[in-house]
């Protein structure tokens, strides 16, 4: 038999440690190569970290929730002699200098009985995978409540329920919940808290005591986006302009090719690859908006990198397209899906999330008409986009139903001010109320 060290990783050059959220192995425990090992969290993101071989885990030197210097030893694999590998080193960080249009993600192979859910539900490959090493078939999925967004089925409710089958629990959804995971009333606990933990901490405790009071601990991601948000708000001074939109051209072009796109491409087309493709043509007449500050001098950026905010169990990450000056309509699209894909299945590194130059904020999926969103330092401007509701609405002197957005930019006063701000929203505007339903996507 042969000894693998198993070190933590460095997932990005600016990243120094990480810390141990999960083990999925005990000691003793057989592991396939490229199976997830554990889980590790930085102040940049959280990942799942898969097995370098396979074997037996003989040895974890490095407890959950410690924090460890990169390239420490956390644990040992014990393998056939012989194997093609004797140390896991590292990841190399990816080329960020090569820009290439992300292919679309395929999820975890599974059996047959996983096949699309006729629902149409999301679950992640990693659900999948669960699902098919554990015996759930499609249907008991399409049936388990999930407390992620929308319903979603997490990793948490997979192991759950398959502890509950195990043990001759019942297993059907609870009462106050619908089949496809939604809460309706109910005298149930309160969902868990993205990014949020619960901790023992003795002398909160005595002032909050429980059960009137819950103590969560907030993960590495959850602490640095609120560090970043307070720094944001004390640099920047925040204006805000709303706009509103038509976007009933978008809604009839989408509806129109939304078939044929998923065909054709193995993936549902949603309305961010229209708004983004919208920002960078306005960006590319209005760059300065494309900039960041340092001390009394602007950094005008010739290049967009786009950061599309997106909601995980860990709450807000902003992975970002990286040169979408250089991509078409399908490329931004395929890069939308590429990460948001990634995003929730724990795949991005911290150069995803790195080197935005501007950034959309799509709170209109949960509901929410109008917000104001905080810019995301060090660049000067962020979109946020409400939800698309049908309204009546004067069109040349007659009402007319329509369907309706509103668009708010924040911005940063101290380099744009409200005629810059209002024609790049405009600019955004003319490009999305000007589809004709029947152009070709390209």
């Amino acid at each position: 038999m042969a000894r693998i060290d198993v070190v933590m990783p460095q997932m990005g050059e600016s990243i120094v440690e990480g810390t141990i959220v999960k083990w999925h192995k005990r000691v003793g425990e057989d592991v396939k190569k490229d199976e997830i090992l554990l889980e590790i969290s930085t102040d940049k993101v959280d990942s799942e970290i898969p097995s370098p071989a396979g074997g037996k885990l003989a040895e974890i030197l490095a407890d959950e929730q410690a924090t460890v210097p990169v390239n420490t030893v956390i644990a040992r694999l014990e393998t056939e002699a012989g194997a093609d590998v004797s140390r896991a080193e590292s990841p190399a960080p990816p080329e960020a200098s090569t820009p290439q249009v992300p292919e679309p993600a395929t999820p975890a192979p599974v059996r047959p009985a996983h096949a699309r859910p006729a629902t149409g539900r999301f679950f992640s490959p990693l659900v999948l995978t669960i699902a098919q090493t554990e015996g759930v078939s499609m249907e008991e999925l399409e049936r388990l409540p999930g407390s992620g967004e929308g319903g979603r089925v997490t990793k948490r409710d997979m192991l759950a329920y398959i502890d509950a089958r195990k043990r001759g629990m019942p297993t059907a959804p609870p009462a106050g919940t619908s089949l496809r995971g939604q809460p309706v009333e109910s005298d149930a606990g309160p969902p868990p808290v993205r990014g949020a933990q619960p901790v023992d901490v003795p002398e909160l405790s005595a002032k909050y005591p429980s059960p009137q009071h819950e103590i969560l601990q907030m993960s590495n991601v959850l602490q640095k986006m609120a560090q970043h948000m307070v720094q944001s708000v004390q640099t920047s001074p925040h204006v805000f302009g709303v706009h509103e939109v038509d976007m009933t051209g978008v809604v009839h072009h989408r509806s129109l090719h939304a078939e044929e796109f998923e065909k054709k491409e193995g993936f549902k087309l949603t309305y961010t690859p229209y708004i983004a493709d919208a920002i960078v043509r306005a960006i590319k007449k209005f760059p300065l908006i494309n900039s960041s500050i340092e001390g009394d001098k602007i950094i005008r950026k010739n290049f967009i990198h786009l950061g599309i905010a997106v909601a995980s169990d860990n709450g807000l990450i902003v992975p970002v397209i990286k040169n979408a000056e250089e991509k078409n309509f399908l490329g931004i699209a395929r890069a939308v899906h590429d990460l948001a894909n990634r995003t929730r299945s724990k795949k991005l590194t911290p150069e995803d999330i790195q080197g935005g130059t501007f950034t959309v904020s799509n709170f209109g999926v949960f509901g929410t008409v109008i917000g104001t969103p905080i810019i995301n330092q060090p660049q000067v401007a962020i979109l946020g986009t409400g939800a698309i509701r049908k309204r009546v609405v004067v069109v040349d002197d007659a009402l007319a139903v329509r369907s309706m957005a509103y668009f708010t930019l924040s911005f940063d006063h101290r380099i744009i001010d409200g005629a810059l701000g209002g024609q790049f929203l405009e600019e955004i505007i003319r490009h999305l109320e000007g589809y004709d339903a029947h152009a070709q996507l390209s």
